[in-house]
């Protein structure tokens, strides 16, 4: 039996554990890791993307990467992966996701993986006159998957900020109005019905006024280490490309992410990064003016790398890094309708392919026959993978396509976070997006091909489903 002085020490001490303070959380631990991956081709002549014809490339001008990133706050890993390519479908995007996700054990879901959009890279997904060689598909998406467990083997403490700098004088809408009646309205399946013209020449006398805005907004997320040198910087853009080199190329994405790394006095190992944004109607030529003359080889490109650089640097120098932030990802695959041809239109174009007899394919509407025989094979529906990644209060949003500059504008406005950018041509290839306002302007962008191929409103049901996802990670 205990006696009474003895209950009262035992009540005492079960007092004073339940009304003592609780015990502290772990404190939050932020980590991040990245690696360039080089993925330039070994076997040579390629097939190049990006022309209304194929084109080989024999000899590398600059090393090509996969720029890996991945973060961890905690409890949620991701990874982020830009690849200097033109356009980069499932056949390389999954199986990367699937090998990355054995060896990190990252789930496939948390894994985004995008194309810059430069055009002087190997042809991955088949597009116009140029088709994929399978073996660097393969070769790709090993690689792929190697710089994301190279990222994930080098995770360490880290602190994280993002901003937004501003660089509105290196892109212009390259849709243009022109006067009714004019020849520009001419498409490549002998009809006149277009409004607007892609790329019209320079003071093009038909020319009325650009057919859209562009967003100057150079976002951007900034890692570095608890001891303030830089780890990565992630950027985003939305300007189509540069390009003014044959050889193979990362273009000015390349020139943008070793200009960083001069600004901001960072190690070897540091990994800039710039993604595509929504540039699916912006360019780097302005054709209410004259054109600009002969230029040196990559001049173009170094003067617009260096342009946007500076306006994520004088940002930068105003940004706060946090020791950690929440991350919060999440992904949704939707249906979405394909514009298939017609019987009619289909008999048209072997028609047309009948009577070249095997010849070159060098005029617009002999492109677009074949273009509409390979669209004849694709199924009624196809499915698309979106993201939305919420780090902190910024926002990400991602989808696989040549997004217009509107609906980036669209989702910028409309998210429930603070600052919100688009990564397109992430996840899978699948074409143009244009808005359905932009569909009965015709042009380019518009042209049934395996360029162009989704549902005229495919642009609001990707946009009702990246606001549902960022109602999700916002919460």
């Amino acid at each position: 039996m205990f006696r009474r002085s003895q209950w009262l020490v035992i009540i005492g001490l079960i007092l004073a554990a339940v009304t003592s303070s609780p015990a502290q959380e772990p404190a939050k631990k932020f980590c991040a890791g990245a690696y360039a991956q080089d993925i330039t081709p070994t076997k040579f002549p390629i097939s190049v993307n990006g022309g209304m014809s194929d084109r080989l490339a024999t000899k590398v001008h600059d090393r090509l990467h996969a720029r890996c990133l991945v973060l961890d706050d905690g409890t949620a890993k991701i990874a982020l992966v830009v690849c200097d390519i033109c356009m980069i479908p499932r056949e390389v995007t999954d199986p990367a996701k699937r090998l990355a996700a054995k060896a990190t054990g990252i789930p496939p879901e948390r894994i985004l993986i995008s194309a810059t959009h430069t055009h002087t890279a190997p042809t991955v997904s088949g597009v116009f006159q140029s088709e994929p060689d399978e073996a660097y598909q393969k070769f790709l998406a090993g690689k792929i998957a190697a710089g994301i467990a190279k990222a994930h083997g080098q995770l360490t403490p880290a602190k994280i900020g993002w901003g937004v700098g501003k660089e509105p004088d290196q892109i212009f809408n390259r849709r243009w109005k022109f006067k009714p009646g004019s020849a520009l309205a001419m498409d490549p399946f002998g009809k006149s019905t277009d409004k607007v013209r892609m790329n019209p020449g320079y003071l093009h006398p038909d020319l009325i006024e650009p057919a859209g805005p562009t967003d100057p907004d150079v976002s951007f997320l900034s890692v570095q280490s608890n001891a303030g040198k830089p780890i990565a910087f992630l950027a985003n853009y939305s300007l189509h490309y540069v390009g003014g080199v044959p050889e193979l190329s990362a273009d000015y994405f390349a020139m943008f992410a070793e200009r960083m790394k001069t600004l901001l006095d960072a190690d070897k190992g540091f990994v800039g990064i710039l993604s595509n944004g929504t540039s699916g109607d912006v360019n780097n030529v302005n054709y209410g003016k004259a054109g600009p003359g002969k230029r040196q080889q990559g001049e173009q490109a170094r003067v617009v790398s260096e342009a946007v650089a500076i306006a994520a640097f004088d940002a930068y120098k105003k940004t706060k890094h946090h020791d950690w932030a929440p991350l919060k990802m999440a992904q949704k695959e939707i249906e979405l309708g394909v514009r298939r041809p017609s019987e009619q239109e289909l008999r048209t174009a072997m028609d047309r392919l009948d009577q070249m007899k095997g010849k070159p394919l060098t005029k617009m509407p002999e492109i677009y026959a074949r273009e509409t025989v390979l669209m004849a094979k694709y199924s009624p529906k196809v499915k698309v993978i979106l993201q939305a990644i919420r780090i902190g209060d910024l926002g990400i949003v991602a989808n696989p396509c040549e997004t217009f500059v509107e609906i980036g504008l669209e989702i910028k406005q409309k998210s429930p976070l603070k600052h919100t950018f688009t990564i397109s041509l992430a996840n899978g290839y699948n074409g143009y997006l244009p808005t359905p306002e932009h569909h009965a302007l015709g042009g380019y962008e518009t042209w049934r091909a395996r360029s162009s191929y989704l549902e005229v409103n495919a642009s609001r049901a990707i946009m009702v489903a990246w606001l549902e996802l960022l109602k999700e990670v916002a919460r």
